[in-house]
């Protein structure tokens, strides 16, 4: 019975409640709806191909996740993530990520570091080439790439979220050559604490990198990529 229940938890996003829910949650960090804008079922119903049941268990879980607000007998509106939410994601990503990169040392396997260490080393030659989408793309996997080291489930699901919840604010900021290749030096750091087996350097240096990444977004963008979320 447990192996059933572990097989649909994991499975939950490709079936078709976890399909709507996961493209209209991406539609709104990605920035496709504004602010206070209503979603409505039956053109979003039309627009997937599918009922409005699916469409409105979706909109149950997203304002579970804070993202929308329901009114009964009116719509669903959407909340978004504002400000004030990214800098409480950061802080709280920055100690995770930590305890991340510390259990990720001690849980990785010699596949998951090798391929680790490829990344860094594209992301070095892709940031000297100014290749912006692969340089997202290398960022992203390095940070899977510790996620499913660290030998969690229940951790990895927790920074996943995070991870798309800040995705309009990350793309703005990576896409500047200083930040991703400062970014890449951090990740570098963690890799090398990692491979010296030491997870409490690790955890510092994790930690030390979602500040970073923080900081920069503030002075690069964070208050321009959200200025319609603030009171």
């Amino acid at each position: 019975m447990g192996k059933y229940n572990a097989k649909n938890e994991s499975s939950d996003k490709f079936s078709l409640r976890g399909r709507v829910f996961h493209k209209i949650r991406d539609d709104i960090l990605s920035g496709k709806y504004k602010d206070n804008e209503e979603l409505k079922e039956v053109a979003i119903g039309e627009e997937l191909g599918v009922s409005r049941t699916p469409v409105r268990e979706a909109f149950r879980q997203l304002e579970l996740e804070g993202l929308i607000h329901i009114i009964p007998n009116k719509g669903a509106y959407v909340t978004g993530i504002t400000v004030k939410d990214v800098k409480d994601i950061y802080m709280m990503r920055s100690l995770l990520e930590g305890l991340c990169a510390k259990w990720a040392t001690e849980n990785i396997t010699p596949e998951q570091l090798e391929e680790m260490e490829e990344n860094v080393y594209l992301a070095e030659f892709h940031a000297a080439k100014g290749h912006t989408p692969q340089i997202a793309e290398l960022d992203n996997r390095f940070h899977e790439i510790m996620y499913e080291a660290c030998n969690s489930k229940m951790l990895e699901k927790q920074l996943r979220d995070f991870h798309d919840y800040v995705l309009r604010v990350r793309k703005k900021t990576l896409s500047e050559n200083k930040r991703s290749t400062e970014s890449n030096k951090e990740h570098k750091f963690i890799l090398e604490a990692i491979k010296s087996g030491d997870p409490l350097k690790a955890e510092a240096e994790a930690n030390k990198h979602i500040i970073s990444a923080y900081e920069n977004m503030v002075k690069n963008g964070l208050h321009e990529a959200y200025a319609t979320d603030e009171d």
